[in-house]
């Protein structure tokens, strides 16, 4: 399947994959971690004990699997000219900007389960955050994910940092800008001469 262009202003989800890592990781949690001691449990215990430690447990798998769609419909990033805009979560909602200025860090993190699903997932670090271990904020699912950096790198190299500079902080204009300054421009001229007539 060809790789949907991540365009600037244009909101868009991770990869379908992400959602079979979702599925695939709550697979080998359970039988990693949930059957090797709840089966031991149910064979060795039967009746109200065995059934009072399964049923819980097979209500959480349920509502895992109830939850990973929802949650996958919910995340949503953003790439506009000045900042990488995010939001996600089910019921409680969480929102995120993140300006180029600020970024100083774009890494790129592929495990082995996201190897097999063929994703990636892109971490920003900001000037904040850079020497904690923790990212401004991760984008998972990322089919892409060089051509993601490589955008996002672009955006942070024409901007600047914020903390470069003695003087008083200079606005960097965005490329996009560039294109409707000249234009006004022009029609400044255009009017101008039109005046003179």
């Amino acid at each position: 399947m060809p790789l949907t262009p991540i365009r600037i202003g244009e909101a868009f989800r991770p990869a379908p994959e992400f959602r079979s890592y979702l599925y695939a990781s709550l697979i080998l949690a359970v039988a990693l971690l949930v059957l090797p001691w709840l089966v031991p449990i149910v064979l060795l215990t039967w009746g109200i004990v065995a059934l009072a430690v399964a049923l819980p447990v097979l209500a959480a798998v349920v509502f895992v699997v109830y939850w990973i769609p929802r949650y996958y419909e919910s995340i949503v990033y953003r790439l506009t000219v000045t900042e990488i805009t995010w939001q996600r979560g089910v019921w409680f909602r969480q929102t995120g900007i993140v300006p180029y200025n600020r970024i100083t860090n774009v890494d790129i993190i592929q495990g082995p389960l996201m190897r097999f699903f063929a994703f990636s997932a892109v971490r920003v670090q900001t000037a904040g955050y850079s020497a904690q271990a923790r990212a401004e904020i991760v984008l998972n699912g990322i089919a892409d994910p060089k051509d993601l950096q490589e955008k996002i790198m672009n955006f942070v190299r024409r901007t600047g940092p914020v903390a470069v500079g003695g003087g008083p902080e200079e606005v960097p204009v965005p490329p996009a800008a560039d294109a409707i300054v000249e234009e006004l421009r022009a029609i400044r001229r255009l009017l101008e001469s039109r005046e003179e007539r």
